[in-house]
């Protein structure tokens, strides 16, 4: 069975500040750290045919990723410092420009991120921008940074075309590296518009954000499966006719209840519909935001499922696979069972594993489709923090080792 399996050493787990030890001729770094020192000192090009191959000690990956972290957001800092001065983040061909509010305070690493999408849509350019300069007025919570981002299309669908996904991941990064933010307590939210974008974004981005609250908006064709490790909030006004979205509404209330009931431990989420109110809401919606500032994301939850919507990506919690394989309504489904990971879908399916989902210096086991493919032991490693931190700057959803099992 393991001639069948693909072992790479890979990522790592959360963000482990080294701890300050008393100076003493008798104190000495793990072994490896210091070939490390020495890779990370190298010219960013010249990194990835270099990547040490060392196997590493949990203590050591923990470290690791605060080394790669920090060198990282180094390296990073003149253009995300650039894009935030003029608050337009650029990716995938598209800038997207923002405005910013904060309120509250927090420790550096511990700051809250609001992202808040605007309606429109569909619309002349004046008056998606009227709708987004009223964005940032609607929503503050006690502590936390407010965005609100202005799309970067008039197009009706303007917050769920596919370059949304890699501008958002652009503006987690540069404000987790430059603004103190926390991962773990990135939340969505969106009216009208936005809150089809809500809809949209928050199943096939799950595993970036805390909690999602969707307000007066439309799913259009967006599926809930993906929620599973997301709790989810519909707002919606009872008299809100348009496209039946006051009825599309308590229709997603059912699913949801309905993957709860057969999922206790998932599916968290709360419904609230209006009666006799329209398209807005007068505000009332603004009870969303201390129900979601109680959740802070796990990035490495015990059960994951994961839908591919029509906007493809690679990887979700911790599971990944080759993009040009992905394909438009595939579910992998996805448990840990103390040292066993069950499997469900289509293979290949790279694990990325953590000491934070399993014990890695314990043998583990994994099936797929009840088929055993591999058991045995898998070995921590620098290529993988690095590939995870350079894919996302997010450190606490590093994973320390890579498993590819084949069908």
């Amino acid at each position: 069975m393991r001639s069948r399996i693909k072992c790479a050493v890979c990522l790592a787990v959360a963000l482990v500040l080294p701890c300050q030890a008393e100076e003493s001729s008798d104190v000495m770094p793990p072994p490896g750290l210091p070939k490390v020192e020495e890779w990370l000192a190298m010219e960013p090009g010249k990194r990835a045919d270099a990547i040490p191959k060392d196997s590493l000690s949990k203590t050591e990956a923990d470290e690791v990723v605060s080394m790669v972290m920090d060198q990282l957001s180094r390296e990073s800092r003149d253009s995300f410092s650039e894009e935030l001065e003029q608050r337009v983040i650029k990716a995938a061909g598209k800038e997207m420009k923002y405005l910013e509010k904060s309120f509250g305070e927090a420790e550096a690493g511990k700051r809250s991120l609001w992202i808040s999408m605007h309606g429109g849509g569909g619309a002349p350019a004046r008056v998606n921008d009227q709708q987004w300069q009223n964005q940032i007025r609607l929503y503050a919570p006690k502590e936390g940074i407010v965005i609100a981002p202005r799309a970067p299309t008039d197009t009706w669908n303007l917050w769920h075309e596919g370059h949304i996904d890699a501008l958002f991941q652009r503006l987690i990064d540069a404000f987790v590296c430059e603004k103190g933010v926390s991962p773990d307590q990135v939340y969505l939210m969106g009216y009208s518009a936005g809150g089809d974008g809500v809809y949209q974004l928050a199943p096939r981005m799950a595993d970036r954000f805390a909690a999602a609250a969707m307000m007066a908006g439309h799913p259009n064709d967006a599926k809930p499966e993906g929620l599973r490790n997301l709790p989810f909030m519909i707002f919606m006004g009872g008299n809100d006719a348009a496209y039946d979205r006051n009825k599309v509404a308590a229709r997603w209330g059912e699913l949801l209840a309905g993957l709860r009931k057969g999922d206790p431990k998932g599916y968290e989420h709360k419904v609230t519909i209006y009666e006799g109110l329209g398209h807005w809401m007068n505000g009332k919606d603004r009870e969303a935001l201390p129900w979601m500032a109680a959740h802070q994301r796990n990035p490495w939850p015990k059960k994951v499922v994961w839908r591919q919507s029509g906007r493809l990506h690679d990887r979700f919690y911790w599971l990944q696979v080759p993009l040009d394989q992905a394909k438009p309504g595939q579910v992998i489904r996805a448990e840990v069972d103390g040292q066993e990971i069950r499997l469900e879908g289509e293979g290949p399916i790279t694990l990325r594993l953590s000491d934070a989902l399993l014990n890695l210096d314990q043998p583990i086991r994994v099936t797929l489709n009840g088929d055993q493919k591999f058991e045995g032991k898998v070995e921590r490693g620098v290529k993988a923090i690095w590939q995870s931190l350079t894919e996302r700057k997010d450190p606490a959803s590093a994973a320390t080792a890579f498993l590819v099992v084949q069908p």
